[in-house]
């Protein structure tokens, strides 16, 4: 199964992604530390879940690379699910992505 994460930059993606899959991969506390996609797995019981740590992007229509990374990623290889994450503390900058992911028909979970 395919879990991608999804959210705007800075939000706590790589953060919980390390901690799912024991990785190391860099955060920041800056737009733009992740510009390119990882992958990581996990077990969960019999399950094998692939991780997909997506670069924070605001939008599905690109004005960023990293916005042309996430864009790219749902049009070429649609995950089984989207976890959008949300930071409490930018709430409203974050359900502009959250609505516009929920336009894609893909299932997510907030």
């Amino acid at each position: 199964m395919n879990i991608a994460l999804a959210a705007i930059p800075n939000s706590g993606k790589t953060t919980l992604f390390n901690h799912l899959t024991g990785a190391s991969q860099t955060t920041g506390n800056w737009p733009g530390v992740s510009v390119e996609k990882k992958s990581g797995h996990f077990t969960l019981d019999e399950y094998t879940i692939n991780l997909i740590d997506l670069p924070g992007a605001y939008a599905l229509s690109p004005v960023t690379e990293e916005e042309q990374v996430v864009r790219d990623y749902f049009l070429q290889s649609p995950p089984d699910i989207i976890l959008n994450i949300l930071d409490a503390r930018n709430l409203y900058r974050g359900l502009g992505l959250t609505l516009q992911l929920a336009l894609s028909g893909l299932p997510m979970v907030v």
